[in-house]
């Protein structure tokens, strides 16, 4: 009868009664199904782990209860604790031990007796004992390992240093001849030869130094002392162009390397390679190469300003060179995205206005990044809004003008949105005043 009462109040209540009432109900083989204890006004303190006799009388509490021979409370989560002077607590959920007449096969020990560990009293206990449970299962013995597998192991190996061993030697044999002078009194084909040797060893070096661990070796070969107070500004263009990608090929990414090419002034001379070599691949790389050194790297672009970079940077911008174009757009977008804190100056120096310029030539895909520029000028930026907001500039008709143009090509979707992000964010705010607040 009682049991029955348990599992009707299980079903309506499954996580407690009612306060004012309790029952602890008792299953087959002395295990507890639900537990209840409390009246309106005990204290809610949970009960003391202990092994209870079976008995019907009363508790302390006055509230009957049958209990189970044996069991040990598992809370399954903890309660905060309310006023002392409420009323009512909740007994956690128990896991018993079965007793002796319901192990497995009618006639098992206890599981003390059988020399398993006690049942967990806790989460703790609980989690101890699936840890334990799971590291009993022994490892497989360790297979021997063949003759056949130990012999390309230790090939495999080999052929691993030997290759590192045999990349530092080529390293060395290309600078050998880097090292060597300069023919003077050799006749034309002798120097388109020696010319021919020199390009093949920037190459070289330029593939080898891919690889980080070689960069870091041609360093310390003292190659970039080499590179830059020799071949960036030697006489043949093949042999400029091929230092400046092998500068920046070292340089990428390696903040150790660009510490040693800032420390060598080579930035200065990229710069001017940029802005003044008649060569347009030179140009090309050596823009490599400033990027290179002054993105994700403090040092040099405060070296890049101290220079006046950003000025050389616009005027590789209004170049005719395709990929010059581009390539220097990029990288002025990069830097005010990564360097908001120098937009005051790029305005000052009127970049709002070139911008503009820009962006009225022709059209051709490097005005993507024309237009990627000036969005990261104006982005939480009055100053940039208010100049763009000039009405010498017309910029917010050129905008519309430019999106109707775009919207049949989709192709040119990116520069749409750069598009609609400006007049979004230039000419949709009411006033300046507004804007600055």
């Amino acid at each position: 009868m009682l049991l029955k009462e348990g599992l009707k109040a299980l079903r309506e209540d499954p996580f407690g009664m009612k306060e004012e009432k309790g029952a602890v109900v008792k299953g087959r083989c002395g295990r507890v199904i639900w537990g209840h204890v409390g009246a309106s006004n005990s204290p809610k303190t949970p009960p003391s782990p202990q092994t209870p006799k079976e008995s019907t009388r009363p508790d302390a509490r006055g509230v009957s209860a049958v209990t189970a021979p044996t069991f040990f409370s598992l809370p399954l989560h903890k309660r905060p604790m309310a006023n002392q002077g409420s009323g009512g607590s909740r007994l956690p959920l128990a896991l018993p031990s079965a007793p002796q007449s319901c192990s497995s096969g009618g006639g098992g020990s206890s599981a003390g007796g059988s020399g398993n560990p006690p049942p967990p009293r806790n989460l703790q206990g609980l989690l101890q004992m699936a840890i334990t449970a799971g590291s009993q299962e022994p490892d497989p013995p360790p297979e021997p390992m063949s003759e056949e597998r130990r012999q390309w192991l230790q090939e495999a190996m080999s052929a691993a240093f030997r290759g590192q061993r045999e990349e530092v030697e080529q390293m060395k044999n290309c600078l050998r001849i880097l090292n060597q002078p300069t023919p003077l009194s050799a006749g034309e084909t002798e120097l388109v030869t020696d010319q021919q040797e020199r390009e093949g060893a920037l190459e070289l070096l330029a593939d080898l130094c891919e690889n980080m661990d070689n960069a870091a070796d041609f360093c310390q070969l003292s190659g970039m002392h080499l590179l830059v107070g020799r071949y960036l500004e030697a006489g043949a263009t093949g042999l400029r162009w091929r230092a400046a990608q092998l500068i920046g090929t070292c340089s990428q990414n390696v903040a150790a390397i660009q510490e040693q090419v800032l420390g060598l002034g080579a930035l200065r001379k990229l710069l001017r390679l940029l802005d003044r070599d008649s060569c347009d691949t030179v140009r090309v790389k050596a823009l490599f190469a400033i990027s290179c050194l002054v993105r994700e790297q403090e040092a040099g672009l405060l070296q890049f300003l101290r220079l006046d970079g950003f000025s050389v940077l616009m005027r590789a911008m209004q170049q005719q060179v395709q990929k010059l174009k581009v390539k220097s757009a990029f990288l002025l977008q990069n830097l005010l995205v990564g360097h908001p804190e120098h937009k005051g100056t790029l305005c000052s120096m009127g970049m709002v206005q070139q911008l503009v310029a820009l962006i009225r030539t022709e059209h051709s895909p490097f005005h993507e990044h024309v237009l990627g520029a000036l969005c990261s000028l104006v982005t939480d930026f009055p100053q940039g809004v208010r100049e763009c907001r000039e009405p010498q500039l017309g910029l917010e008709e050129l905008l519309r003008h430019r999106c109707q143009l775009l919207q049949k090509h989709e192709e040119y979707q990116e520069e749409l949105e750069f598009c609609e992000k400006l007049l979004q964010v230039c000419f949709s705010t009411p006033t300046d005043d507004s804007m600055d607040r």
